[in-house]
């Protein structure tokens, strides 16, 4: 039709192994219709760090799909940025058209994003945790889960990406339900700081010095 962008130009499957399978809370094909219309979108969106929605309007590129799981590629705020569609909850299609550079197409913005992206993520950490904890760990560290292992025994190992050791702290927000396996450095970090809580919880508060203002 006049006006309408081709959905081969909107939609991009990438067979490269990436973060890990999970379901998009919208319709994929309603969503690539309607940006063929080139316009404006305000979202609903989670951010994986957050349990709220925010709304925002961002100018969509387009639809990829790599390793199961489906993004947005949009600019926000002129900034290209991926939104997992498991976290986009609503979309409404505005009146005012997308403002995209014009240099730009999915294919370029897509390969821009995927690297900086894969770039940020220099550490592999393996843990292991109860199956039952894999939505919270979802939830919790979103888009750094690389790879879910099948279940045993009621456990799964996960291999979460970050960009040095130290953001295994992260780690700590699972208590006791996760066990880090690998790298032996990113280990005895998460040992570091389980034993330093540990100490700063070991004495009564009422034992503490009483601070003068």
């Amino acid at each position: 039709s006049p006006g309408m962008v081709a959905l081969a130009d909107l939609v991009l499957v990438d067979s490269t192994a990436w973060f890990a399978d999970s379901e998009a809370a919208v319709d994929v094909s309603d969503l690539a219709s309607t940006l063929r219309r080139r316009r404006r979108l305000r979202i609903q969106y989670r951010r994986s760090a957050e349990n709220q929605t925010s709304s925002r309007v961002v100018d969509p590129y387009g639809l990829v799909a790599t390793s199961g799981r489906w993004y947005l590629i949009a600019d926000d705020q002129g900034e290209g940025r991926l939104f997992a569609l498991e976290r986009l909850s609503a979309y409404e299609q505005l009146d005012a058209p997308a403002v995209l550079r014009p240099s730009e197409t999915l294919d370029t913005k897509w390969s821009a994003l995927k690297e900086r992206t894969e770039g940020q993520d220099r550490v592999s950490v393996t843990v292991r945790l109860p199956e039952h904890g894999l939505d919270l760990a979802r939830r919790i560290l979103g888009n750094r889960v690389h790879h879910v292992s099948e279940a045993k025994n009621g456990r799964c190992t996960v291999v979460v990406r970050y960009p040095d050791i130290e953001s295994v702290r992260q780690l700590l927000q699972f208590g006791n339900h996760i066990e880090v396996l690998t790298p032996d450095a990113a280990r005895e970090r998460i040992g570091q700081l389980a034993r330093d809580l540990v100490e700063r919880h070991s004495t009564p508060v009422s034992s503490l010095p009483t601070e003068t203002p």
